[in-house]
This record gives structure tokens, sequence and C-alpha cells, in this order.
């Protein structure tokens, strides 16, 4: 039986694109580099020379999803309600990338990409807190915690499947209500 060989032009994307299909239809933990390495059609050892284990591997799915992330913010808008839709839709969209990127202990999270990654990301999260009256000091940083427990709770939530039917089959419609209503009260 003949081998298949590798004819992508961009081996460590094509690590990435398998990784995150297996995270998605298994989560992280079935994920395995030998596996990846099966899909693309390549020796084992190859997924060794661009990320050196599954940590690695790992590391650049949550570098990735930061990055996806933060433009899925940048692109919101200002105001803190279209910013908190938009993290909701994009965990909707990018279920293996957010599994990856909130367990730091699945991969090197302390490395510069990922930091520098983050940090965008939450920049552009905070973003439409600059914008509500009072929010300085303490209080902003509270708010900034807030505002990211409620967007990140019903994201998780929704990908969990255990929010109630009557929400509808659509997060970020399901979202909107429920964001605004706690921003609200927190005038």
């Amino acid at each position: 039986m003949a081998r298949q060989s590798y004819h992508h032009g961009d081996l460590r994307r094509a690590f990435l694109d398998a990784a995150v299909e297996v995270i998605g239809e298994s989560g992280p933990g079935a994920m395995s580099l030998r596996e990846l390495a099966r899909r693309a059609g390549v020796s084992h050892a190859a997924s060794q020379h661009h990320f050196g284990d599954k940590a690695g591997l790992l590391t650049a799915v949550a570098c990735q999803g930061y990055e996806l992330l933060a433009d899925k913010l940048s692109g919101a808008g200002d105001g803190l309600l279209d910013v908190g839709v938009a993290y909701v839709h994009f965990a909707a969209t990018h279920r293996a990338h957010f599994e990856v990127m909130f367990q730091p202990s699945l991969y090197h999270a302390d490395t510069p990409e990922v930091s520098a990654a983050r940090e965008r990301a939450g920049a552009a999260l905070a973003v439409g807190l600059r914008r509500m009256p009072g929010r300085r000091g303490a209080a902003s940083e509270h708010a900034s915690v807030a505002a990211w427990s409620i967007v990140h709770g019903f994201a998780s939530l929704w990908l969990a499947g255990v929010l109630p039917d009557g929400l509808g089959d659509d997060p970020e419609a399901a979202a909107r209500p429920v964001i605004k209503l706690l921003l609200d009260q927190g005038g």
C-alpha cells in the first residue's frame, strides 16, 4: 500500500487546521500529534519539527484563537453590548479555539506570542468600557472583569448546551438581551 504524501503548501497551517478539526470533533484531550500527522499524510516527526510537542501545537492554536478573537472584537464597534455579542459569536463559531484558549494548562501560556495576542483580545473587549460613564480606576477593573464574566459565562453555557430551549438557536440573538439586561443593571 503506497503511503499518502504531503502536498500542501504550508505544513504548519495544515497541522493547525487538522488540530482545530479534531478538537472540534472530540475536544483537546483527544488530539494526538500522531493522528494529525496521519491526517496530513506525513510522518509523526514532521509535527515535532514545527511544534515540538502537543503543548507546542496547542500553544499555536491558542495564539491563533486570541488573534481571531481580537479581530472579531475589534470589528464589532465601540459599544460594550456589540463587543459582548461578538465575543459570544466567536465562541460559537470557533469552538475549538475557545476550548483551548481558556485552558492554559494545556499549552505554553507564558510565551510572548500568546501573551501579546491575549492582551490584544483583552484590549478589544475593554474598548466598550471606556465609553461607559464612571468606569475609572478600580471600578474600571471590576467593570472589565464583570463584562468579561457575563459574555464568557454566556458563551460557555451556550457551548455546553445547558441554556433554556426558549432562547432559540441563534447565540447572538439569545445573548443580546441577556447582556443588555446585565449592563443596564450596572449603571
